[in-house]
């Protein structure tokens, strides 16, 4: 009990209720204190704040009741303890508001969630009879279908809740949308205006519709294709697997015997019933509760930090408890027990080691699988690069009797390759023998030379003769390339000579025609300038022309338009003199008919037709002024005897719902009340 009240205590000195409570104060609140602060925590989760000091007991705890029913709280005990909850409660009884207080304090989150659904969700319950009119049962009926729409919109509010989505992220993104919606409208609008100048663009933007439909089919059909390949390689991937099995199968039939085929089936049904009776029922059944679990962490809303670690907590505590019973378990150590529990770690070690072996008979058997497959696409590859099938049977033996030809001859070539790098190694063992050989010959030719006085005679030889033959090679090449030159200036002073011989007639020619040319020039140039001049004096007469024709023009609109007018004016006044005179005639005239023709008679009769009514509209005026008053002294009276009728109904009702208390006899037309 002191944990309970600790735990109202500090909740109710956090926010929103700030009551600065301790445990003393808070105990020695008076019962109307107390159901004042359990009011105040139920407005705080349905907000209707509502002083209790205001309202009588029986309102408070029929509208406490009501609001925990609600919210689903399920007092302690049996009928007889509800009917003393109800007691409690209104009194404000300290046993009774005490868990009150802790339950709605523990979880209030959640219950102002509930309480705001209730809003919404409880269905108000309409008489049969009155759901018999039409009206009444189309506004029921309206009613229970936006209650659904509620429900479906808030599953929908709450799973965007729990999923991440942010609306500033979703904001930015349509603002976004829009702005690239407006540049494409613009551009468009810019590609059409650019459109509309060319010619036949009607057509043009028909047949680029076409091709655009035409490619989107084409890609359909692409797509269709490639579809109609990965199921065609996937049946052909099939086929092949039947194909192996029942390759496999025709094998293990004609070289097996009756008994080991038996037995074989028998260790498959035996494998097949267990994987069917105990192992897939199991990770059924452990997979159904992963998803049942996952369902509920789906649809519980968002857990905040607090709620993490208020759920550590409790794990914590059911872990040592668990802890706790292990050890009062392992401390009893009875004989029986410890008798059954070797044969129960027996059992279960067995059926572990048979789920493990099961397991290992699956995953084998996937394996296989996944390397057929395997071989059934690297020979799909192979026929697909080579064009050739994969080699079985007799093809493959005589394959592997070529390929060991091969590798004899493959042998010998490569003993053959051994002989002569064995040569080679031994050819260049004996250059560096002789070369070595002739190093030291030449260092005793050096000493020699030292001896006699002419040290370095046998290298100033060698590098003499080095260098004549080397200049004898440079004056041989000299000689080739003079030549060559030589030849090349031969062979250049000709092709000039002759192509300056060639030339000679077009040059000629070519000279001729630039003094024309020149000629011409000057002769186009005078042309030009004369051309020039004529041209400015024609377009200034021209401009000058323009302007007197565009002034004549001008005069010519303004001269026709004011014969158009006075037309018009003269066709008027003709019209108006018609009119007067014929008005002049039937004025004039004996004849009465003509007379009432006439437009000023029709004037006179329609303005005494107005007087006349005028006249009756005031007349009707006052009788209406003087008849107002009784009027409105009816009006009153009506209304005061249909509020008395409303009165007596009232009365009658509530005189019917109440309990009989006397009888009402009427006699003589008058009304008697026996009690």
């Amino acid at each position: 009990m002191s944990d309970q009240i600790k735990f109202i205590v500090d909740n109710l000195n956090k926010e929103p209720f700030r009551k600065n409570y301790n445990l003393i104060t808070f105990d020695s609140l008076e019962p109307m204190q107390l159901l004042q602060v359990l009011s105040d925590v139920l407005a705080e989760i349905d907000p209707k704040v509502v002083d209790i000091r205001e309202e009588m007991p029986e309102q408070t705890a029929k509208r406490m009741l009501s609001l925990l029913g609600i919210l689903k709280y399920k007092p302690p005990g049996n009928a007889t303890d509800m009917s003393n909850f109800r007691q409690g409660l209104v009194i404000g009884s300290k046993p009774v508001i005490y868990p009150v207080l802790h339950w709605l304090l523990q979880r209030t989150n959640e219950l102002k969630k509930r309480a705001y659904l209730a809003r919404f969700l409880i269905k108000l319950e309409v008489p049969s009879e009155f759901l018999q009119d039409e009206t009444v049962a189309d506004t029921n009926k309206q009613y229970e279908d936006l209650m659904e729409a509620f429900k479906t919109l808030h599953k929908e509010c709450e799973q965007l809740k729990t999923s991440g989505f942010s609306t500033a992220e979703i904001r930015r993104d349509i603002s976004a949308m829009e702005e690239e919606k407006d540049q494409l409208i613009k551009r468009v609008e810019r590609l059409k205006k650019r459109v509309e100048t060319v010619q036949n663009h009607q057509r043009m933007l028909k047949i680029a519709r076409q091709l655009r439909v035409e490619k989107e089919r084409e890609e359909f059909l692409a797509q269709q294709k490639q579809e109609q390949k990965n199921q065609l390689f996937h049946a052909v991937q099939r086929l092949q697997r039947i194909q192996n099995q029942l390759k496999s199968m025709r094998r293990a039939a004609a070289d097996a015997k009756p008994e080991s085929l038996m037995k074989s089936l028998e260790e498959e049904i035996k494998f097949n019933s267990y994987m069917v009776t105990e192992k897939f029922p199991e990770e059924l059944e452990n997979k159904k509760k992963e998803l049942h679990f996952l369902q509920k962490v789906v649809s519980e809303p968002a857990m905040g930090h607090s709620d993490l670690l208020e759920l550590e907590a409790k794990i914590n505590e059911i872990n040592t408890q668990i802890s706790q019973l292990i050890e009062k378990k392992m401390m009893r150590n009875e004989p029986i027990e410890g008798k059954l529990s070797l044969y129960r770690q027996q059992a279960s070690i067995i059926s572990r080691k048979k789920e493990a072996k099961a397991e290992e008979l699956q995953e084998a058997k996937e394996k296989l699988a996944n390397l057929e497959r395997e071989v059934s696409v690297k020979t799909n590859q192979t026929r697909e690069f080579d064009g050739t099938e994969v080699l079985k049977g007799d093809e493959l033996k005589r394959y592997v009797s070529k390929l060991r030809s091969k590798s004899t001859v493959f042998k010998k070539k490569h003993q053959i390759i051994a002989e002569f790098k064995a040569e080679f190694g031994l050819l260049q063992r004996t250059e560096e023998l002789l070369k070595q050989r002739h190093e030291n010959i030449q260092h005793q030719l050096q000493t020699i030379e030292e001896k006699k006085g002419i040290s370095g005679y046998s290298y100033t030889q060698e590098e003499l003769e080095r260098v004549s033959a080397l200049k004898s090679e440079v004056d041989e090449v000299k000689g080739r390339t003079l030549d060559d030159m030589s030849e090349m200036v031969k062979r250049l002073n000709s092709l000039v000579s002759e192509k300056k011989s060639a030339l000679a007639p077009v040059i000629k020619e070519l000279r001729q025609l630039r003094q024309k040319c020149q000629e011409l020039t000057q002769e186009c140039d005078e042309k030009k300038s004369q051309y020039d001049s004529c041209a400015a004096g024609l377009e200034s007469n021209r401009s000058k022309l323009e302007q007197e024709v565009r002034g004549l023009r001008e005069e010519c609109l303004q001269d026709e338009s004011r014969y158009h007018y006075t037309n018009c004016m003269i066709k008027n006044l003709e019209v108006q003199l018609c009119r007067a005179t014929d008005e002049m005639k039937a004025y004039v005239s004996s004849d009465q008919q003509e007379k009432r023709k006439a437009i000023r008679e029709q004037y006179t009769k329609n303005i005494a037709e107005q007087e006349n009514l005028g006249k009756k509209l005031r007349e009707k005026q006052k009788a209406v002024r003087e008849s107002h008053g009784p009027n409105m002294k009816q009006v009153k009276m009506w209304r005061d005897f249909e509020q008395l009728m409303e009165c007596k109904k009232q009365c009658f009702l509530k005189q019917q719902s109440q309990t009989s208390i006397g009888q009402v006899i009427q006699e003589g037309g008058e009304d008697r009340l026996i009690l």
